[in-house]
């Protein structure tokens, strides 16, 4: 007898589903039984992958939405629960990177990395809060990186976004845990996808050099942070909340 798929009956919204990451992740979550609402900017990318699952038999529907515009936010999330009945889990995936030392970042680039990154990250959790504190329950998953961890030159920007993230997600666990919602952040390592092609090219040599230092010697795969995101999702988690989980090959090990 197949065991039971651990979303199975999970509804399940995931932001910045489109490419690298999200897209694999989209992919394992519906396969571990999820049905998805995916999100991100661009509708091309986006229709592509939910057309992909569709055609392989999974629940999937999808919306165009900028996680910085709150108007956009309330509107996935309720589109979400117009379209499947409920939410049971999130995970807030949207990001951008941005290079470049502190003192040469430009004041409108650093307000547009905060505005995705921490204010994209925290509407996001508001409104699916919002939903599920009336049901009861419900698992967010934010993402991070090992950048939020620690700090090195070139990025400072992003990283100190991802630091916020990681204290949005410490905050969230306290605020909502006695409402039996759950919230944990991923800081995944360098991971092949376009944003980690663009770090490559920002910072030369940068990417090979941190895969170097990984005890793994490689970069990770969207999939296989998918899977710890699923897991984090599933009921196999049930008791942990606040955990911030680098996903990562050992780097910071």
């Amino acid at each position: 007898m197949s065991a039971t798929p651990p979303l199975a009956g999970k509804v399940v919204l995931l932001v910045g589903a489109s490419v690298g990451i999200g897209a694999d992740a989209a992919r394992v979550l519906a396969g571990d039984g999820a049905s998805l609402m995916l999100v991100a900017r661009r509708e091309g990318p986006l229709a592509e992958v939910a057309a992909a699952l569709e055609k392989e038999g999974h629940e999937v529907a999808y919306t165009t939405g900028d996680v910085s515009n709150a108007a956009d936010v309330a509107r996935f999330v309720q589109s979400t629960v117009e379209r499947f009945g409920r939410l049971d889990g999130a995970f807030n995936n949207a990001a951008m990177t941005q290079a470049g030392h502190l003192d040469a970042v430009s004041e409108e680039d650093f307000d547009r990395i905060v505005a995705v990154n921490v204010k994209g990250t925290w509407l996001c959790i508001r409104e699916q809060a919002r939903v599920m504190r009336a049901q009861g329950s419900g698992a967010i998953v934010n993402v991070s990186s090992i950048g939020g961890l620690r700090g090195s030159s070139g990025m400072g920007a992003y990283q100190a976004t991802k630091h916020a993230v990681i204290g949005l997600t410490r905050t969230a666990a306290h605020d909502l845990g006695p409402a039996g919602i759950r919230v944990n952040v991923i800081a995944p390592g360098p991971t092949e996808s376009p944003m980690l092609e663009q770090t490559r090219i920002n910072i030369p040599g940068g990417v090979e050099t941190r895969i170097a230092a990984t005890p793994l010697r490689k970069a990770g795969t969207g999939a296989e942070v998918g899977n710890v995101v699923s897991f984090l999702l599933s009921d196999r988690a049930s008791h942990l909340s606040g955990v911030i989980l680098p996903v990562d090959g050992g780097f910071l090990a």
